[in-house]
């Protein structure tokens, strides 16, 4: 499959396992490497899908001293996006049990941004997912919090983890996107790449 690639030397640029575990889905060869660190700041005037490509593109650019002949690289951002506000990683406990609240009861959107990057071009693209929670209260909120690590995660949860089990009513998508990586569009970006 997706022979077209096969000339390259496909580098996921992230620190995410959910990430590599679903590149790893799609039956690619590749390699990751730890990005360089990146201040995740954009201009204000970006909204909603504006916000995770752009932060996509900066990722790549951060990784330009790999850059090869036979480099593809792949690299990607994500947010949620809720009330006209981008909900990234939290910065403590208190910010995730803030953003669980705020998100509690109500449908907010996941928002992931991709750039695929070699010498000769780049394409970049995004993936929007609706996730509807339930009402959670606060020692569902304080138990996910405690239990698990919200704070590698953007809007302060993993879908596939406690919370995604008791919290997520619906999810109008990909869920696979709400993990981190849209991986059904990506396959087909590089098919068409």
């Amino acid at each position: 499959m997706l022979e077209n690639i096969k000339k390259y030397r496909l580098i996921l640029a992230s620190n995410s396992p959910r990430r590599k575990e679903l590149l790893s889905g799609l039956d690619v060869k590749y390699e990751v490497r730890k990005p360089p660190e990146v201040k995740e700041c954009y201009p204000e005037t970006l909204q909603r899908e504006e916000i995770p490509v752009y932060l996509a593109r900066l990722k790549a650019s951060a990784c330009s001293a790999w850059m090869q002949d036979d480099t593809l690289l792949l690299t990607a951002d994500t947010i949620v996006w809720f009330n006209g506000k981008v909900y990234g990683k939290p910065k403590n406990e208190t910010d995730s049990i803030a953003t669980l609240k705020a998100l509690s009861g109500n449908t907010h959107e996941v928002i992931t941004g991709v750039c695929l990057t070699s010498n000769k071009k780049q394409t970049a693209f995004h993936s929007v997912s609706k996730v509807k929670f339930a009402e959670l209260d606060e020692p569902e909120i304080n138990y996910y919090v405690k239990h698990y690590t919200p704070r590698d995660k953007a809007g302060a949860y993993g879908v596939q983890e406690w919370i995604g089990y008791i919290g997520v009513e619906y999810l109008e998508g990909s869920f696979y996107n709400v993990m981190g990586l849209p991986a059904s569009r990506l396959y087909q970006e590089l098919k068409n790449f």
